[in-house]
């Protein structure tokens, strides 16, 4: 079984930066891509980022424009969100997901079998 803890999140006003974890338990997270999806209310789930198990090759979506960076350290299980320039329009439930072993980043969340509780990003204009 995995699991998938998110921290990080909070309050943060239009401009600033916060940095989001995902630790995760288990022995398959080297070899599994990891995403980050974010879903605000009334919204459907929405792909921010990805991350290549192989070789680091990173993906995101296209209002993320530079401003944020998805790492991981396999020694740590951890996979990281670095935010930057944040707008209220990125407020939103941020979940970090765990593909299937050597699979590929995909923004179909569907595609993704275990998933964070969530962590709450709130950016104040």
């Amino acid at each position: 079984q995995v699991q998938l803890v998110e921290s990080g999140g909070g309050l943060v006003q239009a401009g600033g930066s916060l940095r989001l974890s995902c630790a995760a338990s288990g022995r398959t997270f080297s070899n599994a891509p990891m995403g980050w999806f974010r879903q605000a209310p009334g919204k459907e789930r929405e792909f921010v980022a990805g991350i290549s198990w192989r070789d680091g090759s990173t993906y995101y979506g296209d209002f993320v424009k530079g401003r944020f960076t998805i790492s991981r350290d396999n020694a740590k299980n951890t996979v990281y969100l670095q935010m930057n320039s944040l707008k209220p329009e990125d407020t939103a439930v941020y979940y970090c997901a765990k593909g299937p072993a050597y699979g590929i980043p995909d923004l179909n969340p569907n595609s993704y079998d275990y998933w964070g509780q969530g962590t709450q990003v709130t950016v104040s204009s």
